[in-house]
């Protein structure tokens, strides 16, 4: 019985370590996806790098039967513990940066000296200097000697872990915003994981474990079970730094990431494992039970927490501002595309010639550009193709709004409203072919007015979700900054907030201009991009009707311009900026077709376009250094800012 107990407690561990390996791995990848950008992140993952080389070793060498290759995964554990204490010291500093106190030169000295030590002591683990030889044929587990460098090691260890820890509690006593200092204390809590569970302590407690190997599989087990969820606690802290999303966001994604990845790979892996060891035990082979075993339970696994997912969020993510999230999230599934309304018309149409027994039909609606043919049916392309606008806007004023059908040459024309409004307008014109002498009985007049409804239903809802739209479109500027700001200041809110924005020398600044410039004709790098707080966009945007995304977008086009020489465009050497900006992001021409009619390769294209777009970046930096000397011109002669209820934007020096 002793001896069961015993083996189901190494089997139960084994599966923990692989699933904290998995567990790691998972979180790092996460880490690398969503905000590697940040200090705090980076400084993470170099933490869960080597939790992962340490568990990942350990797995595969609790499961090897060769004392040779035993030892080599053994070794291969000490390239994440040797690692270990510089990658806690670089993330404990970042931390006590991020809230407020950066270093002055001291603590980045010791993070390098740390990765230093960590490398010399790396250097002598294939002469056996750092650990020893294997010891095998022992309880409770085979483990390699310990050295006399071993104990420096340790010391070292120790010391690098308190330091870190220093400093993480110094971080935890700066942090004044309740939710932030909550996770914070995640933080401090998970920090404990990596450092004590990463570490083989039979090196010096071989004695004991063989005293009582019930005691240390026991411990062991429930050391692992800790380290998993410490882990993930200090995840989960850690997924705040460096990204704009609120924190239901955060919190959806990383809650998702993890059911969708380490809880399925270990469910599988635990079942596969138990599956096997079930085999062994009762002797009959596995070989079909266990691939099928594991493809039903993905299956399985991933169906509920599809199924699942929309309960948990909200139950745990969206608290009060439930009603909100679920109308935001089913806006997709009630969205109107121009494809989801040019079928609906089409349909409409087809039951319009269906009941007058016509084979032509077309709906027109009021568009940006005035009145647009939006639908044709039955073959006749002249309509698609002619310019509608002028003719059937004159037979409109000619025949007045208030009749309901009116003809034009040999189409009826009926006008749609919106019948909702108090005084209704105009929406657009529907059109169908009739023969002279052809009168509509009632039942046809019926249904052409219940036809012609749904496509008014159809034009005013496009209308309405086009104005949401572009609402929309003017508000995320704000929005995203208001995002950044207020992730940013999680941690350091005093200095963050009193900063009015980024300042032009941002090294980003060219790659901002970039994106915005991939997504010229539109996108979300254009109608997202961090240069809309821009005081010289702010100003273009009072001759754009207030729209932030052609107020950018004419703000690019002036600066290409900047980069145009003087006279006649030509393709030759001193041309070629211009040539390039103009070809690729305002035509939207191939790199391919670009670079064969500048007759040059095109790596040398994408060398010339990386200069064409600094000089683009170069010319907006001095517009909006003038957009801001004028304003404070503009502050010196009136004692006060210069359209104060648009202050904002990058913070020049």
């Amino acid at each position: 019985m002793y001896n069961l107990i015993v083996t189901i407690l190494r089997t139960i561990n084994e599966i923990l370590t692989a699933g904290i390996a998995i567990t790691a791995f998972s979180l790092l990848l996460y880490a690398l996806s969503f905000n590697l950008r940040d200090r705090v992140a980076r400084s993470f993952a170099a933490i869960l790098i080597c939790v992962v080389i340490v568990f990942v070793a350990e797995a595969i060498g609790s499961v090897t039967d060769s004392p040779r290759d035993l030892e080599i995964w053994l070794r291969a554990q000490w390239l994440g513990i040797t690692f270990l204490p510089a990658a806690y010291l670089h993330f404990s500093d970042a931390l006590l940066a991020t809230t407020g106190r950066p270093s002055r030169g001291r603590r980045s000295l010791a993070v390098r000296v740390a990765y230093v030590i960590s490398f010399l002591f790396l250097l002598t683990l294939p002469f056996n200097g750092l650990v020893g030889h294997l010891v095998q044929d022992v309880n409770p587990a085979p483990h390699l000697q310990r050295t006399w460098l071993t104990w420096i090691f340790t010391l070292y260890y120790v010391s690098v872990i308190s330091l870190s820890w220093g400093n993480l509690w110094r971080a935890y006593r700066r942090t004044v915003a309740s939710a932030s200092r909550r996770r914070m204390g995640y933080l401090l809590a998970g920090a404990v994981a990596p450092a004590l569970g990463s570490y083989p302590y039979l090196l010096f407690g071989s004695r004991f474990a063989a005293a009582s190997p019930l005691t240390f599989w026991a411990g062991v087990t429930l050391g692992n079970l800790v380290v998993s969820a410490l882990l993930v606690l200090m995840a989960y802290a850690v997924a705040f730094f460096g990204v704009p999303w609120p924190d239901r966001v955060v919190k959806r994604r990383l809650f998702k990431w993890l059911m969708r990845g380490p809880v399925t790979a270990s469910t599988v892996l635990a079942l596969t494992t138990l599956v096997r060891r079930a085999g062994d035990w009762l002797d009959f082979s596995t070989a079909i039970v266990v691939p099928v075993l594991m493809v039903v339970t993905v299956l399985i696994l991933e169906h509920l927490i599809t199924l699942v997912a929309p309960i948990w969020e909200q139950w745990l993510f969206h608290g009060g501002a439930r009603e909100e999230t679920d109308l935001l999230q089913s806006l997709e599934e009630r969205l109107l595309t121009r494809g989801d309304l040019h079928q609906f018309l089409e349909a409409v149409l087809a039951a319009v010639c269906d009941r007058l027994q016509t084979s032509r039909a077309f709906v027109a609606g009021f568009g940006p550009n005035g009145l647009e043919n939006l639908v044709t049916i039955g073959g006749d392309q002249s309509l698609e193709k002619e310019d509608l606008s002028e003719k059937l806007l004159q037979v409109v004023v000619e025949n007045g709004l208030d009749e309901e059908v009116f003809s034009w040459g040999e189409y009826w024309l009926i006008p749609l409203y919106d019948q909702e409004e108090e005084f209704p307008e105009l929406l657009g014109l529907l059109g169908v072919v009739h023969n002279p002498e052809q009168k509509l009985d009632p039942e046809q007049a019926d249904a052409l007015q219940i036809l012609t409804e749904r496509a008014e239903i159809a034009l005013r809802d496009w209308r309405r979700q086009q104005q949401v739209f572009s609402s929309i479109e003017a508000l995320t500027p704000q929005v995203n900054m208001i995002q950044r700001l207020r992730a940013a200041s999680r941690y350091s809110g005093t200095e963050v907030l009193t900063t009015q924005a980024l300042p032009l020398e941002e090294r980003r600044f060219s790659a901002w201009v970039k994106d915005a410039l991939s997504h010229y004709w539109g996108g979300p790098k254009l109608t997202e991009s961090p240069l809309l707080e821009l005081r010289v966009v702010k100003q273009a945007m009072r001759e754009h009707e207030d729209n932030p995304t052609n107020a950018l977008r004419a703000i690019l086009k002036r600066a290409i311009e900047q980069v145009r020489p003087e006279g006649e465009r030509r393709f030759t050497a001193e041309w070629i900026l211009y040539n390039i900006l103009e070809m690729k992001f305002l035509e939207g021409r191939k790199v391919r077709d670009i670079a064969g009619r500048l007759a040059m390769s095109e790596a040398d294209l994408y060398r010339k376009q990386r200069v064409a777009i600094e000089a683009v970046a170069n010319a907006i930096v001095e517009m909006e250094q003038q957009a801001r000397q004028d304003n404070l011109i503009a502050i010196d002669a009136n004692s006060k800012p210069l359209d104060p209820d648009r202050q904002g934007g990058f913070n020049g020096k």
